[in-house]
């Protein structure tokens, strides 16, 4: 019988996605022990990650490293990790805005931080961006409060707001916002030229328009993938995607991306407001929205919308000639506080505290609200054999 390790750790829901959460004290100190034994408590690789807590999908392959932070401008440092569901990897590269709402509340109820009712203001360093994270979270009897009256499209039922300020986000992975140096760029792939822009932010994100794609910009991810040029599209967002890694730094040469850092950049289509019904069934109208947009990982259509990527579009829009300022530009006029993104699963609303420095708009802090909470507690098993 193969002896087993149990390693504590909480699985929690955060905005729309899944994470399991583990104390950093927990963990072996060796970065790629500590890696392998990530991959075992999710059961990577393996498509239906069977045997292990992995939800087989890349909105519930994620695991969250909190501990307390040394800095004097934080209480916690936060690591994220994307799982892979099919390969031996786990990406450090990126952040995670809707998983990011429930480290407050881990910090909270794992006594990491002074709780002060109402609320309690946690201070997250985000160890993968170098970004700070201010999180307000509501708090009832010394823990997280779980209960309230705040929805988010993509998520049953309603839950306690936990609003999320991003602060500085603008250079997350590469230190540069537009890191072509342009608002705007054409690449061209099997001889057809493409419109794009590529903004980091929060997290590096590759704006495209859909309709260059034959799309609507209102497809929902199973109406996606029964395309019958799905393959073919997917082919064309991979090859974008992945020079838009080197241009990035992220790898030497286009063709390793896939393998080497398919969690980032990530890539998206965009379109003008217009009618559509989601995911859930629930019909839209153009004045419910700013701009539709659809965002990927890891090779797939998101469900709903990344927070992260919520702050990337809000900073896109606000800079002049990009693809989401022109889109954006049709709805709303100058500094764009305020942008609804419709989504597969609905809208989602994100804000910006703009500044102005040498005559331009620039956006200091992307803020959105979520909910989260605890969904279990104990110890994930790992085979000592397989760390």
């Amino acid at each position: 019988m193969i002896k087993q390790e149990k390693i504590p750790c909480v699985y929690m829901r955060g905005g729309t996605s899944k994470a399991v959460f583990f104390n950093r004290k927990d963990l072996p100190e060796d970065k790629h022990e500590m890696e392998k034994v990530v991959l075992r408590a999710f059961g990577s690789p393996d498509l239906r990650q069977i045997d292990g807590m992995g939800g087989a999908n890349s909105s519930t392959s994620k695991v969250a490293i909190i501990e307390p932070s040394k800095r004097e401008d934080a209480d916690v440092d936060y690591t994220f990790g994307q799982v892979s569901v099919d390969l031996p990897i786990v990406g450090w590269a990126m952040n995670c805005g809707n998983i990011s709402s429930a480290v407050g509340p881990y910090a909270i109820d794992q006594g990491m931080v002074a709780v002060v009712e109402p609320i309690t203001t946690v201070r997250i360093f985000n160890t993968n961006t170098g970004k700070r994270i201010i999180a307000r979270v509501p708090v009832k009897n010394g823990r997280a409060l779980v209960s309230g009256e705040y929805s988010i499209n993509g998520v049953p039922g309603t839950g306690a707001k936990i609003d999320l300020e991003f602060e500085n986000p603008g250079g997350a992975v590469s230190g540069k916002l537009l890191p072509t140096g342009k608002a705007k760029e054409t690449i061209e792939v099997d001889g057809k030229l493409y419109t794009i822009s590529f903004v980091d932010a929060a997290n590096p994100v590759v704006f495209c328009r859909a309709e260059e794609f034959g799309l609507k910009g209102t497809e929902l991810p199973a109406e996606f993938a029964a395309r019958p040029d799905f393959k073919e599209l997917s082919r064309i967002f991979e090859k974008i995607r992945s020079q838009a890694a080197v241009w990035i730094g992220l790898v030497d040469k286009a063709e390793d991306a896939s393998l080497k850092s398919p969690e980032l950049p990530k890539i998206g289509f965009y379109s003008a407001p217009q009618e559509y019904t989601d995911a859930t069934g629930k019909h839209f109208g153009q004045d419910d929205m700013d701009i539709t947009g659809r965002l990927f990982s890891m090779g797939k259509m998101i469900n709903a919308y990344m927070g992260t990527g919520a702050v990337c579009t809000i900073v896109a829009a606000n800079i002049p000639g990009t693809v989401v300022n022109e889109i954006a530009a049709q709805k709303v006029s100058g500094d764009i506080e305020m942008l609804r993104i419709a989504h597969p699963f609905g809208i989602m609303p994100v804000g910006a505290l703009i500044e102005q420095e040498n005559g331009n708009s620039i956006v200091r802090r992307g803020i959105f609200s979520r909910t989260a909470r605890t969904i279990m507690e104990g110890y994930v098993y790992v085979d000592d054999n397989d760390k």
